[in-house]
C-alpha cells in the first residue's frame, strides 16, 4: 500500500481505522480530489466479522457483488412444534475480503497514503487543522480527523457516560456430518426454541431471564455457520454461557461437528449516549452512534452514511476556503490561506448533515425499543417478536433498515400493538409507558435538537449508489432531492 511520509504534510483528512467505516470514508473522499490518509496498526488484516444484510440493501448501494451468499428467504421460529414464521426477504452474507478489497483497490487509485500504526491521541492546537499523535512517534496533521475504529471509540468524545446495551454473539463456522436440518436455501434469522435446555432447569431459568436465539447460514448440507446470540442485555451475557447454549442446542438439532473452521466473538454496543456534537473529530460507523439500538444492524447504514458525512466535509471545506480566499490577496500562499478556516465550524456543519433532527428522532424511537427489549424474558420476546412480524411488511423492513420516518414509526407503533396479543399489549401499557412518555417528551420538546447542535428541520440524507469506478456516482451525488427520509414513499420496486 502506497506509505505515508512525514514529508507529506498537512491534508485534508485523516482518517483513523481500516474497517468499512474507516475505508468507505476514504474512499469516497478521495474520490472527490480530498487528500487522505489512513492510519491502522494492521493494515491487511481480514475483517473479524461474519456481516449479515439484506441484499436490497446492498443491491441499492451497487454492492451486490461482494454479497458472496444469498438465501432467498428468512425465517423465525418461536416454540417447539409452532409453524415458524417466513420473510420473504433475501438475506446474505457480505464477502468481507471483496468487500475491503474493493474500498482498498479505490483508495489507492484515488491516491489515498497508508500509515501501519495505532492512534494514541489527538490534538487540535489551531483553528485549522489536527494533529494525530501515533504509538510509534509518528505525527499526522490533517485539517479534518475521522474516527473509523468502531466501538473502541479511540478519539469520538461522548455525551455522559457510555452505558449501552449490549448484544452478545459467540458463532462457529463448521463442517458436520450431512444431513443437518437447516434447509439451504432459507437463512434461519431466530430461532427461539428452548427445549433443548430441558435437561438442565437452571440453565432453562437463565434462559427464561435472559434468552438467546440460534442464528444460522446454511452453506451446504456439509457447511453450516451457527451463532448463539443474546439480542441486548445489560451487562452482556458471558460468552462461555453463549457457548454452552450452543453446544446443547446443536445436540438437540442432531448436528454432529467434525470441524470448527472459524470461531467467532462478538459484543457490540447498543443505544447509549450519541458523540457530543459537534465536535472537531468526526465519527462513523460504531464511533457515530450508527449501530441500530434495536436490533444491532449497522453495516448498510454506515456505508450508506459515508458519502453523506463526506459531501458535508467537500461542501463545507469549499466553502470556507472559498470565503477565506476571497479576504486575501490574489496569490496567497495555500496554508496562509487554510489558517483562516474554522474547522470547529466546518465539522459542525458536517455533524449536522449526518445527524439532522429526524434521525435524532428516529434514534429516540429505537432507543425505546431497546429499553422494552431489554426488560423482557423468553415468553414476552417471543410476543414481541409475533407482534413485529404481523406489522405490515412495509413497517417491519422499514425499521430494520433505518427508513421510517418519526410520523412512521408512530404508525408502526400504534400497528405493533393493535396484532399485539394480550402479553404484548399488557407489558407495552404498564411496563413501557414510563419509556413512551419519555420518548414523547423529548420528541416534543423543542430543545431536543438544539442541545446536540442540530438545526430544527435539517435533512441532507440521501440514497447513493456506487459507480463503475468505484466511487459513488456523481449523478447520485448531486441528486440531493432525493431525500433518505422520502424513500418510503417511493414504489416497492424501488426501495432499497
Amino acid at each position: 500500500l502506497p506509505a505515508w511520509r512525514p514529508s507529506v504534510g498537512t491534508v485534508d483528512l485523516v482518517v483513523v481505522g481500516m474497517g468499512p467505516a474507516g475505508l468507505s470514508a476514504a474512499e469516497e473522499a478521495a474520490g472527490r480530489g480530498l487528500s487522505v490518509v489512513v492510519v491502522d496498526p494492521r493494515p491487511n488484516a481480514v475483517w473479524p466479522n461474519n456481516y449479515g444484510v439484506w441484499v436490497d440493501e446492498f443491491e441499492a448501494m451497487g454492492l451486490a457483488d461482494c454479497v458472496d451468499t444469498t438465501w432467498k428467504r428468512a425465517k423465525v421460529q418461536f416454540t417447539e412444534g409452532e409453524e415458524a414464521v417466513c420473510l420473504d426477504r433475501q438475506y446474505g452474507r457480505v464477502d468481507r475480503r471483496r468487500l475491503k478489497k474493493r474500498l482498498l483497490d479505490g483508495c489507492v487509485r484515488s491516491g489515498v497514503l497508508f500509515h501501519a500504526a495505532k492512534a494514541r491521541g489527538v490534538s487540535h492546537t489551531d483553528g485549522w487543522r489536527s494533529c494525530l499523535q501515533c504509538d510509534d512517534g509518528s505525527e499526522l496533521f490533517g485539517c479534518a480527523v475521522l474516527d473509523g475504529t468502531g466501538h473502541s471509540r479511540a478519539l469520538v468524545e461522548f455525551e455522559g457516560e457510555f452505558d449501552p446495551g449490549y448484544q452478545g454473539a459467540y458463532g462457529v463456522m463448521i463442517e458436520v456430518e450431512k444431513g443437518h436440518p437447516f434447509e439451504l436455501d432459507t437463512m434461519f434469522f431466530m430461532d427461539w426454541r428452548d427445549d433443548h435446555l430441558e435437561d438442565d432447569p437452571d440453565m432453562l431459568a437463565r434462559n427464561a431471564s435472559l434468552p438467546t436465539f440460534l442464528y444460522t447460514m446454511p452453506f451446504s448440507e456439509t457447511r453450516i455457520f451457527v451463532e448463539e446470540t443474546s439480542l441486548v442485555a445489560r451487562p452482556a451475557v458471558p460468552f462461555p454461557e453463549l457457548k454452552r447454549r450452543l453446544v446443547k442446542r446443536l445436540d438437540k438439532l442432531g448436528v454432529v461437528v467434525k470441524e470448527v473452521i472459524e470461531e467467532e466473538y462478538c459484543l457490540i454496543p447498543m443505544g447509549g449516549v450519541l458523540p457530543r456534537m459537534p465536535q472537531r473529530v468526526l465519527g462513523l460507523g460504531g464511533t457515530g452512534g450508527m449501530v441500530h439500538p434495536a436490533t444491532g444492524f449497522m453495516i448498510a447504514r454506515t456505508l450508506g452514511a459515508a458519502p453523506l458525512l463526506v459531501d458535508g466535509l467537500e461542501r463545507e471545506l469549499a466553502r470556507a476556503r472559498g470565503e477565506a480566499a476571497a479576504a486575501l490577496p490574489t496569490g496567497t500562499p495555500r496554508e496562509e490561506v487554510l489558517a483562516r478556516v474554522d474547522m470547529g465550524e466546518v465539522t459542525a456543519r458536517v455533524w449536522e448533515g449526518v445527524w439532522p433532527a429526524w434521525r435524532l428522532q428516529q434514534r429516540e424511537f429505537f432507543n425505546t425499543g431497546m429499553d422494552i427489549l431489554l426488560r423482557l424474558g423468553i415468553d414476552s420476546t417471543r410476543s414481541f417478536f409475533a407482534a413485529f412480524f404481523k406489522t405490515s411488511t412495509y413497517n417491519w423492513q422499514g425499521f430494520l433498515s433505518y427508513r421510517l420516518t418519526l410520523v412512521e414509526l408512530m404508525g408502526f407503533g400504534i400497528e405493533f400493538f393493535a396484532v399485539g396479543d394480550w402479553r404484548m399489549r399488557r407489558f407495552t401499557t404498564v411496563s413501557a409507558l414510563p419509556g413512551l412518555v419519555t420518548l414523547i417528551q423529548k420528541l416534543l420538546t423543542s430543545g431536543f435538537s438544539r442541545q446536540v447542535g442540530i438545526t430544527e428541520g435539517a435533512d441532507n440524507g440521501v440514497r447513493w449508489k456506487r459507480g463503475e469506478g468505484g466511487n459513488f456516482s456523481a449523478e447520485m451525488r448531486n441528486s440531493l432531492a432525493d431525500k433518505e427520509k422520502e424513500l418510503p414513499r417511493m414504489t416497492a420496486d424501488e426501495r432499497p
